[in-house]
């Protein structure tokens, strides 16, 4: 008897609904900002990764539309056939001097950036340490390589330890991975450890930056820069989409290794190079950071106006420990945070619920943007006052 082979995925979308973790997207109307329209009226937008408000910028629209007018709107294949400009180069070098390394190398995502240079430098010989909280691009990148894949307790210095002492000599390489900034906590990594035992283990580290370029560090260059790491040996991976508000992701680091992903990072050979439009609103945003250090010193400020108004109006949530403009405060299930993200919607404050699987505990996630005004921070607060005015009932 014949059975439709596609009947489970009706049954696995009511699963889904029943742990209250079905997703669906929410459409903007306007451009980024600190406000936005959303379903047809305003809200103050905490739920955007465009942490110093350059994705609405006049000056990276302008450059993007000079780009498309000179380039076209595609590439029009990858970077080794007919999609390489010269604006693909300027960017790479522009991304180099930011984070002090010898060269770059431009993807059409980060996603990308972490799946083609994963599977790249390690392989079935090999094995990857890797933090357990990683992000999905760096797991899969994992998976992709065909290593040995062991997780390490979060940001646990002494577990990354222990892994290498029992089973670092069983493998030709080994690849430590790990975010910079984790996305879903706004924790930082202990760069300066990992790259101790790095050393002492003979292993290589790559960093992912995503949430970092552009925010940490002196001049923006990240968390590598932030625990004056910079010139040591290491693979740093970053976005242009979230602080540089533009689209792709890149490698940086020696000269030798950026040739080397040139030939065997498949996810750069094999596709169609960044647009002209974004590479161009991404050159504009590094140069934005460069010259304007002043919106990276006003979105420190309102991350600590915010991480004050929290701990002084709302000491009954749990704030997440964080050292970034991510600010987490913890739910005790997916319900709670699932009714009070859209009660604070219905209030005009869009900020996201965030549940498992893609985290452990259920949270509403906040992330601060150099162009939020200070009343901004006050009005999110006091309406998670009028909806939260009690402590949960303790987790379990």
């Amino acid at each position: 008897m014949r059975t439709n082979p596609y009947v489970w995925l009706e049954d696995s979308l009511v699963t889904i609904h029943k742990a209250n973790w079905y997703r669906s997207v929410q459409t903007l109307q306007s451009r980024p900002g600190a406000v936005v329209k959303l379903a047809g009226r305003e809200v103050i937008n905490f739920a955007s990764n465009d942490y110093l408000g350059l994705a609405g910028d006049d000056r990276l629209i302008e450059a993007a539309i000079r780009a498309t007018k000179d380039y076209g709107t595609g590439s029009t294949g990858s970077r080794l056939l007919s999609g390489h400009r010269e604006l693909h180069r300027e960017l790479e070098c522009a991304i180099a001097s930011l984070k002090q390394t010898e060269d770059a190398l431009v993807f059409s995502s980060g996603y990308l950036a972490n799946l083609g240079a994963i599977a790249a430098l390690v392989g079935k010989r090999d094995l990857i340490l890797a933090d357990q909280y990683n992000h999905s691009s760096l797991k899969n990148g994992a998976i992709l390589s065909g290593a040995t894949v062991i997780d390490y307790a979060h940001v646990d210095i002494e577990d990354l330890q222990r892994q290498l002492v029992h089973h670092r000599q069983n493998y030709r390489r080994c690849l430590i991975t790990t975010d910079s900034v984790f996305s879903m906590d706004g924790d930082l990594c202990p760069l300066p450890e990992i790259l101790s035992l790095a050393d002492q283990f003979s292993c290589m580290v790559l960093v992912d930056e995503a949430h970092a370029t552009g925010v940490l560090g002196t001049t923006g260059a990240g968390c590598v820069e932030h625990f004056s790491c910079t010139g040591q040996p290491l693979i740093q991976m970053g976005t242009l989409s979230k602080a540089l508000g533009s689209l792709g992701g890149y490698v940086a680091g020696s000269a030798t290794l950026i040739d080397f992903l040139r030939n065997r990072a498949h996810s750069w050979i094999y596709t169609t190079g960044l647009s002209p439009a974004d590479t161009a609103a991404a050159l504009t945003a590094i140069e934005i950071i460069n010259k304007e250090p002043q919106r990276r010193a006003k979105l420190w400020q309102n991350v600590e106006m915010l991480q004050s108004l929290i701990t002084q109006t709302l000491p009954h949530l749990k704030l997440l420990p964080s050292e970034s403009p991510i600010l987490c405060l913890q739910f005790p299930s997916a319900k709670d945070v699932l009714t009070t993200a859209q009660q604070l919607k219905t209030a005009g404050i869009f900020v996201p619920a965030i549940r498992p699987p893609t985290v452990p505990t259920s949270r509403i996630r906040i992330c601060v943007m150099a162009t939020h005004e200070p009343s901004h921070l006050q009005q999110l607060v006091k309406e998670f006052l009028s909806i939260v005015p009690s402590p949960w009932q303790e987790e379990g």
